[in-house]
């Protein structure tokens, strides 16, 4: 049985603020962050295409029926995302100081324009969500932060902090940034600049198709935490056969994925990207919360799992003894 996340779980040694160390890892991948140091080291690229007909058709049905009256395919993205990193928790994880964390929040970042003209300002948002967030849960959180920033004259924690390190000298700025990498690199990176940070996250996301254009490969940051950066292009169409063996039209919808191939496995990735892909072409399973959420592999049972876990036992062979009888 699957471990649950604990997000109460008791800090250790060698843990951060924000994600616990991976003590369960297998010998040779913990050696992988010492072979390859950056995260643009370690990058790999995955493209998929798919099929949106059926998640157009779900988000009409929620825009009639619900109080979602502006859902879009970014709502329904990320909530996929953010149920995705429930069931799977290793790529939620980031490498810090050749070390791997499994990280304690789920969060995601995008860039908002703030008016969509060349003069409209850009600003860089983060969003925290809970494991067992529904489409609902998700889109009201993203609809709130959309409201508190947009605006031309409106400015955010991010815009503030960005602004100020701006005003610095080269040789200053190019001093505190060098500094905060490395009080990073060891977890003692100032807590409110990881609050401000976007690139302290578990996604980073952006939307090429609202321009038009079709999606790109984008790097992920050697700075901060971000270990996954997914684009989304412009929607597509394909011919394709249906059942009766008819060629038909179908949408299509790009995604290309950047991911540090450090936090786990290529198998892991693809499966999580395959059952990602799943919950886009059947989202109403992101209307209701998950069934259980899991727990990283590598983390250490608590001692409130363990007991959970013997009780269990006991009761399964207390079951057992009783049908013998």
């Amino acid at each position: 049985m699957a471990k649950q996340m604990n997000t109460e779980r008791r800090r250790r040694f060698g843990d951060r603020y924000d994600g616990w160390k991976i003590r369960g890892a297998d010998p040779f991948f913990k050696l992988i962050p010492h072979i390859m140091h950056k995260r643009n080291d370690a990058q790999v690229f995955f493209d998929e295409t798919i099929e949106i007909n059926g998640l157009e058709k779900f988000i009409r049905t929620l825009r009639q029926e619900t109080d979602m009256k502006d859902l879009g395919m970014l709502e329904v993205l990320i909530a996929a995302f953010v149920r995705m990193i429930s069931q799977y928790p290793c790529v939620n994880r980031f490498v810090s100081g050749r070390n791997i964390y499994a990280r304690n929040t789920i969060e995601f970042s995008f860039t908002l324009k703030r008016e969509m003209t060349l003069e409209g300002v850009e600003t860089t948002v983060k969003i925290k969500f809970d494991p067992t967030d529904t489409l609902h849960d998700v889109w009201e959180k993203i609809r709130r932060e959309i409201s508190d920033n947009k605006g031309m004259n409106v400015e955010n924690d991010t815009d503030v902090l960005a602004k100020v390190l701006s005003m610095c000298p080269t040789f200053l700025l190019k001093f505190i940034i060098f500094l905060m990498d490395k009080l990073d690199h060891v977890g003692l990176m100032p807590k409110f600049i990881h609050e401000f940070s976007p690139f302290h996250t578990s996604v980073f996301l952006t939307d090429m198709g609202s321009t038009g254009l079709g999606s790109v490969f984008h790097h992920i940051y050697n700075f901060g935490t971000c270990s996954v950066f997914c684009c989304l292009g412009k929607k597509g169409r394909k011919l394709k056969l249906n059942d009766e063996g008819k060629v038909v039209h179908a949408r299509t919808l790009n995604l290309r994925f950047v991911v540090d191939e450090r936090i786990c496995d290529g198998y892991y990735f693809a499966m999580t990207i395959r059952d990602l892909i799943k919950l886009l072409k059947k989202p109403e399973a992101l209307l209701s919360p998950p069934e259980q959420v899991v727990a990283d592999p590598g983390l250490p049972l608590t001692r409130k799992e363990k007991r959970v876990i013997r009780k269990r036992r006991r009761q399964e062979k207390k079951d057992a003894d009783q049908q013998v009888a």
